[in-house]
């Protein structure tokens, strides 16, 4: 039982509860109740967690552990230690521990969010229920900050302690810790009784490793406490307080003779329905990425700190929804982003702020336009009348928000986006600029690290499958579509290598190629419908990059060979971002490779099954282990041991998983 594991519940809208299997909080981002306040975005975290004791006839054990600074040694501090007792971790349908205590005491403990509420419900059960209920007794203190989930909440005087409302017979508090803040309604079967307290210094190790301030203070009000039912159960439930946000699905005063433990039951089955629909591990892992928010349904790039980001969407959906069989999910996304086309692009980012969205990416747009096509390939065709209507009307927008891309793009726009009419190819990036437009995207000081002006490989491969997908609805884009493949094949092979140049024109001068061994070369190959190579090319890059770039966990991103290549991402962030692109494998790579070796290989029912045992069987065996459990990280370190690194949940980690395992290898 690895006790750093993390576990995730959503709530469908973009917020979320997340801590680890040993109890310990060890991110800022860990909470129990952190709604997105505008969803899918502006996250607050109200409730972080909660200390929990136990009294037996046999003594008082923790069933909660906290880690704090520790003293003049330097060490960490746990206490209580609630995981010295825990015995058993599981995780479906979400998260259950099980304790036994020295006395022979035995109780299980649940954490769930009901989407439909909202509701973040904690239940604990002995499992060896007393004869006598009184002789076991529950004490519960909710830790609460009421902060931006980026940021850390230290002790000050504005804190709000007080309740603002309370149930009759104590059993349900409201608390608004600050003005402008959401209000925490808090049920129990205990009662509740006032006694407000800071605890100080709790210490985030993961926000340490990453070179960030990693110390929080968190308020308690007051304490739940109460004997044990005939059934030794217990409840306590978190949700965002009527009238104090609008737009967040809020909770109101338990209904007259309705007690927590009963409500916490009746969710509990109601969700339990609601996930026995996904067939398997797959699906209910994909299902926490789609979320519903003021702009309709949409992606959340990965947990905790992502939200929607465009590039992100549109590889994930290919996976999360078309694979998976969820095609309404797809047809509202890219409905919504279809009316978001500005100058040929689509929005990167919606930044939490609410400012205006950020168009600062090349290949968002084109990603769209692949999404988009495989979804009115792969939706089913209604039978009835109106159906078809439908069908009809979203093909037709589909198709408006695609030729807007190309257009735009054919025209330029932003950052030097631009159609190079004498080969045919996308030119991107202005010379000694700040942005960098492709997904290797990080920058220190403003600087990119691997800004890749001019024409990098893989947008040309969107692009010249763009202009295919395309060419039956205009002349233009099928002229293009010719005249860019022959300058791709002319243009980006380099035999000494045997692979493709990662950028040609590179900064903006012509006839420029950098050499750099990058992934982004197997888009020619794989991940995208069309394969831009002849067959003894395409096997020669896809041993190149099998054998310099892949790792168990995604592949490299810079060959070790290469200079400025970086073994591990580690150390503050400005460390981190340059390692980012510069060496760091990415698990969302995979996809694109593993499908590229299926057709190098002739897209056998033998080729696909020795590449789901070499590439997919592995990565589905990890879900259960992996460090965000029952998902896949963002990325890995470069070298052996391949430790998992960034985001712990990660959409197009997920995506691309899916998408091999039920579509491509199916």
């Amino acid at each position: 039982m690895n006790l750093d594991a993390e576990w995730l519940e959503t709530d469908g809208r973009g917020g979320f509860a997340s801590g680890t299997v040993g109890g310990a909080r060890s991110r800022r981002y860990h909470a129990l109740l952190l709604p997105a306040t505008r969803a899918p975005v502006a996250r607050m975290a109200l409730v972080n967690g909660v200390e929990a004791w136990l009294e037996t006839p046999g003594g008082r054990f923790p069933l909660s552990t906290q880690r704090y600074r520790g003293g003049g040694d330097g060490q960490d501090v746990l206490a209580p230690r609630g995981q010295d007792f825990l015995v058993d971790f599981r995780l479906d349908p979400w998260p259950r521990w099980t304790f036994q205590f020295p006395d022979g005491t035995r109780m299980e403990h649940e954490v769930f969010i009901h989407q439909t509420t909202g509701l973040t419900a904690l239940t604990w059960k002995l499992l060896n229920p007393p004869g006598a209920s009184a002789a076991y007794r529950l004490e519960l203190r909710p830790l609460l900050s009421g902060r931006d989930y980026h940021a850390l909440h230290h002790e000050n005087a504005a804190f709000d302690f007080a309740p603002c409302s309370q149930e009759p017979g104590g059993h349900g508090v409201v608390w608004q810790p600050y003005p402008g803040v959401p209000g925490v309604r808090v049920w129990s079967s205990g009662t509740y009784r006032h006694e407000p307290a800071w605890y100080r210094q709790f210490l985030y190790p993961e926000e340490r490793a990453r070179g960030l301030e990693c110390l929080e203070d968190l308020a308690v009000p007051g304490v739940f406490a109460g004997d044990l039912g005939h059934d030794g159960t217990a409840a306590l439930l978190f949700g965002v307080a009527e009238g104090t946000t609008p737009g967040l699905p809020t909770t109101p005063s338990l209904p007259p003779g309705v007690n927590a433990t009963r409500l916490v039951m009746s969710l509990r089955n109601d969700e339990g329905r609601r996930r026995s629909v996904f067939r398997d591990p797959l699906r209910r892992a994909g299902d926490a990425y789609l979320v519903r928010g003021g702009r309709g349904t949409t992606i959340m790039a990965g947990y905790p700190w992502f939200t929607d980001w465009g590039r992100d969407t549109f590889i994930s959906l290919r996976g999360l929804c078309l694979a998976a069989g969820r095609f309404e999910e797809a047809r509202d996304i890219l409905l919504g982003w279809a009316g978001t086309v500005s100058g040929g692009m689509l929005p990167n980012r919606f930044p939490d702020g609410g400012e205006p969205p950020e168009y600062n990416t090349v290949d968002a747009a084109l990603w769209y336009v692949v999404a988009a096509h495989d979804y009115l390939h792969l939706a089913p065709r209604p039978d009835e009348a109106a159906g078809l209507e439908r069908r009809a009307r979203d093909q037709q927008t589909l198709l408006n928000a695609c030729e807007a891309i190309l257009t735009g793009y054919a025209s330029g726009t932003r950052y030097g986006i631009r159609l190079d009419e004498e080969d045919g190819l996308l030119f991107a990036g202005e010379p000694g600029g700040t942005t960098a437009l492709t997904w290797m995207d990080a920058r220190v000081d403003e600087r990119p690290i691997t800004p890749r002006v001019g024409k990098p490989v893989e947008i040309q491969a969107l692009w010249l499958n763009a202009l295919n997908l395309m060419a039956a609805n205009s002349a233009r884009w099928r002229l293009l579509y010719e005249k860019g493949r022959v300058s791709f094949g002319t243009k980006f092979w380099h035999e000494e290598r045997g692979c493709l140049y990662d950028v040609i024109d590179h900064d903006g001068q012509p006839g420029e190629r950098d050499g750099s061994l990058r992934p982004n070369q197997v888009f020619a190959l794989g991940g995208l419908p069309l394969v831009l190579l002849p067959p003894a090319q395409a096997r020669r890059t896809i041993a190149v990059v099998e054998q310099l770039l892949l790792t168990p966990l995604g592949l490299r991103t810079l060959a070790p060979s290469d200079a400025g290549y970086c073994p591990h991402y580690e150390g503050g962030p400005a460390q981190r971002d340059a390692a980012y692109h510069q060496g760091t494998a990415w698990l969302w790579l995979l996809g694109p490779f593993v499908e590229a070796v299926v057709r190098v290989n002739g897209d056998t029912a033998a080729a696909r099954a020795e590449a789901r045992a070499k590439y997919v069987d592995p990565l589905l065996a990890l879900l259960p282990t992996s460090a965000g459990l029952n998902h896949l990280p963002e990325i890995a370190d470069a070298e052996p041991p391949h430790t998992p690194r960034g985001c712990p949940f990660q959409a197009w980690s997920m995506g691309e998983l899916t998408r091999l395992a039920l579509s491509v290898l199916h």
